[in-house]
């Protein structure tokens, strides 16, 4: 059985393989390329129509429409599980046809059923008959779900095709940015159309109409993406294929927990979402238009902190965000409960009353700063979704956390009706799920170290040096690869890895495990231990096996090659320990690079052995030697072919960068 999509008339070309992004200032600077611009607007368009379609519908039945089988009380409940069903029924055949097919076609198809939605919609609204309206309309809402879920996998495969891995981050950034910006716009402006006396519902219609054909008009202009699995067989049964999806992306850990991570993030957010209306009435005594400031202020603190990723990351994958994210979300949804449960009574303030009084600052602070730190949380979660799935079953795995997200919102809407009905006032709610945020975060992490030690390197380059990589595009983001570097301090492992796209194995003496905070660290980031031939054979010939089935799996191994830390501040010989390694490589039948690194000012720092205590070299005594904040540097090289590598040619190479 086959799928027929649009074809294109007339085609564009195809998509061109991801550029480097050095010539890119930011990510704004995308809304200039074509491979993103029509995404985005495509996109853009895409969640706002949702948006505006669904809320304008909501106000009707709540407010304008009497039909006795759908109570207002019901209404939004209502074309709420009606939207998000189609999430649980087809997302694993949209994430097979994203692979199979080529992903503009995909585009262009969703495009096309939206626009037809939206006709059937306007012929909905245009009705003066609530027994057709209500029917008609409450299959559209179920029809824009199937629109949404289809675009789902699409959306986020199309990405790692388009952007290359410096972008991936501000790219995410700028489409989770688009998302909220549209979710708010669309529930803005359906609210003000629907409410035109007379004649909302038509105004309502001729928006969505004009929404739908301008998404399929830019879609136009989506350069074509290659079909990543063309050979696929289609798997119609969705519970079978959501199953073996799961399965798929459970091999790789990191990916699965992050998926896990991500709806958590769902789970969050939607339970703030769903309580707005009810804390802005009850709890901070505000009107409707409260509820709408505590929407508009949480859209724009995702945003805020989505298009922040970038910056933060300093242009690469930075999951040592996620900790940070999930830090200030408990943080801020804690405080959030102290600043609102003892808040005065008072009639219902409209915006101008409500933000009059000072007390209902802090309200608004903290929920602005738990959706920023929302926004850190999630985007490096998608983009690492995006760059470690395997790129022919990228869409499916994709589709297979919309479900989960679909599954944990409906859980997370289920878990709040429980606690109210059981006499939990709703800041008690929110003081919950900040304390089961930080539980669930810290397990996370616990199960995935590579967050923990992303965040601890993202905290030392950032917060104890100021950090700065010249040529970090010399460290490959794929395919194994060995790093050799200078060895300054005992944090020289934690600069590298902060300056690497991906986890590094480091080959380490093994003395530095005995150390109490260092080796926990280390062992946490499964470094190899390696001790001197003549004090245990054993353990020499283990550590170089270990380090062959990092390289084997296409890993990045790191290696000091002076064998142990400066006691002078300067470049050491460097041991034959490098070739070993590649002799073990070439044997496997690897041809592996060695990338030369060279870390700078690093000497004289709290972490190097700069100070003399009873006439030994030793470090970490004097914590603010050189003030906060010092400047430090990491120099990489152009790779050199294995052939090409000698201890001493290797040394001359990394010597030469630390005189850059």
């Amino acid at each position: 059985m086959s799928v027929q999509l649009s074809t294109p008339r007339p085609a564009p070309a195809p998509l061109a393989a991801p550029p480097s992004a050095a010539g890119h200032p930011n990510q704004f600077a995308l809304l200039k390329q074509r491979r993103f611009a029509p995404f985005f607007w495509t996109q853009f368009s895409g969640a706002a129509n949702d948006n505006l379609f669904k809320f304008a519908f909501t106000v009707m039945v709540t407010y304008q429409l009497s039909v006795g089988w759908l109570p207002p009380a019901l209404a939004g409940l209502a074309i709420g599980a009606l939207f998000i069903l189609p999430f649980l029924l087809f997302s694993a055949t949209s994430g097979q046809l994203t692979d199979k097919f080529e992903k503009t076609r995909v585009i262009r198809f969703v495009k096309n059923l939206e626009v037809a939605i939206m006709l059937v919609a306007a012929v909905g609204f245009f009705s003066g008959d609530a027994a057709v309206q209500v029917p008609v309309l409450l299959g559209c809402t179920f029809l824009m779900g199937l629109h949404s879920t289809l675009f789902g996998p699409v959306k986020f495969a199309y990405l790692p095709q388009a952007l290359s891995e410096r972008e991936l981050t501000g790219g995410n950034g700028m489409v989770e940015m688009g998302t909220f910006v549209a979710i708010l716009l669309g529930n803005l402006v359906g609210g003000l159309l629907v409410a035109v006396p007379g004649a909302g519902p038509h105004y309502v219609a001729v928006s969505c109409v004009a929404l739908a054909l301008a998404g399929r008009g830019v879609a136009q202009f989506i350069p074509l993406a290659p079909a990543t699995d063309p050979g696929l067989r289609i798997n119609w049964n969705p519970v079978t294929e959501t199953w073996r999806n799961l399965k798929l992306a459970s091999t790789n850990l990191v990916v699965f927990r992050s998926m896990l991570g991500i709806s958590w993030m769902w789970f969050f957010g939607a339970v703030f979402l769903s309580q707005f209306p009810s804390f802005a009435k009850e709890v901070l005594h505000g009107d409707a238009h409260v509820a709408s400031l505590l929407l508009v202020v949480f859209s724009i603190g995702i945003a805020t902190g989505s298009l922040l990723c970038e910056v933060l990351s300093k242009r690469h994958v930075e999951i040592g965000l996620v900790p940070l994210g999930a830090i200030g979300m408990s943080v801020f949804a804690i405080d959030l409960y102290f600043a609102s449960r003892s808040l005065p009574l008072s009639p219902l303030l409209g915006v101008a009353g409500f933000m009059g009084q000072p007390a209902h600052w802090r309200v608004m602070a903290d929920l602005a700063l738990l959706s920023l730190f929302a926004g850190l949380y999630s985007v490096p979660m998608y983009a690492l979704i995006q760059l470690r799935s395997q790129p022919t079953h990228r869409a499916r795995i994709i589709a297979a956390n919309n479900i989960l997200n679909a599954l944990f919102m409906i859980v997370s809407a289920v878990a709040a009706g429980a606690l109210l009905k059981a006499d939990f006032s709703i800041p008690q709610i929110f003081l919950f799920v900040g304390l089961a945020n930080a539980v669930v975060a810290f397990y996370i992490f616990m199960l995935v170290p590579e967050y923990l030690l992303r965040f601890i390197a993202f905290i030392a380059s950032r917060c104890i040096y100021r950090f700065q990589v010249r040529g970090d595009e010399h460290i490959p983001a794929q395919g194994a690869a060995v790093l050799a570097c200078n060895h300054v301090s005992f944090i020289d492992p934690v600069l590298l890895m902060a300056a690497s796209p991906r986890p590094i194995c480091f080959l380490m003496d093994h003395r530095i495990f005995r150390m109490p905070v260092l080796g926990w660290l280390f062992r946490l980031a499964r470094a190899i231990p390696i001790a001197p031939r003549a004090e245990d054979p054993a353990a020499y010939e283990a550590a170089f096996e270990a380090a062959a089935q990092v390289l084997q799996g296409g890993g990045l191994l790191a290696i000091f090659p002076e064998g142990g830390i400066t006691q002078d501040g300067e470049l050491q010989p460097f041991r034959g320990g490098i070739m070993k390694i590649l002799e073990n490589a070439t044997r496997d039948g690897l041809d592996v690079p060695v990338i030369p690194m060279a870390l700078t000012n690093l000497w004289g720092s709290f972490f190097s052995r700069v100070e003399q205590v009873n006439g030994r070299r030793v470090a970490m005594v004097r914590p603010f030697r050189r003030g906060m904040f010092s400047r430090v540097g990491l120099n990489a090289g152009a790779a050199l072919a294995p052939a090409d590598v000698r201890p001493e040619r290797l040394q001359a190479r990394v010597a030469a960068l630390l005189r850059l």
